[in-house]
């Protein structure tokens, strides 16, 4: 495994771990409308769907977001980088990236968002209606 490929799964555990977090605390917040959908018959597999959805838009747009971001980013510094050392960098350098690559990019944002949403959304499956009603 290269060093590249280690930061990259890395910065990926980060990122669904932030997504955990956030997701973990809006399901405690919304733990009594959470109640009140089960009372009226949610099911336990609507519940996760309600819970990761929330999160998956989210996940599209920062991932349609950063891809072009990154792309500019790369494109501004690397000729920088090249200047600052006096080397002139061919245009195989600075075009790196393949439509291919780059959809599975912008589709790793709802991965991420999805993989770090499922584990708040088992716990608002799991939870009784009753549990859930007395929360506030």
């Amino acid at each position: 495994m290269g060093l590249v490929t280690a930061l990259t799964l890395v910065i990926a555990v980060v990122a669904g771990l932030g997504v955990l977090n956030t997701v973990a605390l809006q399901t405690r917040e919304r733990a009594h409308d959470l109640g009140v959908f089960k009372a009226l018959g949610m099911t336990p597999r609507q519940t996760i769907v309600m819970v990761v959805s929330t999160v998956a838009g989210t996940g599209l747009a920062a991932g349609l977001i950063a891809v072009p971001a990154g792309i500019a980013l790369h494109r501004y510094v690397l000729p920088i980088m090249g200047d600052a050392v006096h080397t002139s960098l061919p245009p195989a350098v600075l075009d790196v990236y393949h439509a291919r690559e780059l959809t599975l990019l912008a589709l790793s944002g709802v991965l991420i968002a999805v993989a770090g949403a499922l584990a708040p959304a088992s716990w608002a499956a799991r939870t009784r209606p009753g549990t859930s009603l007395r929360a506030e």
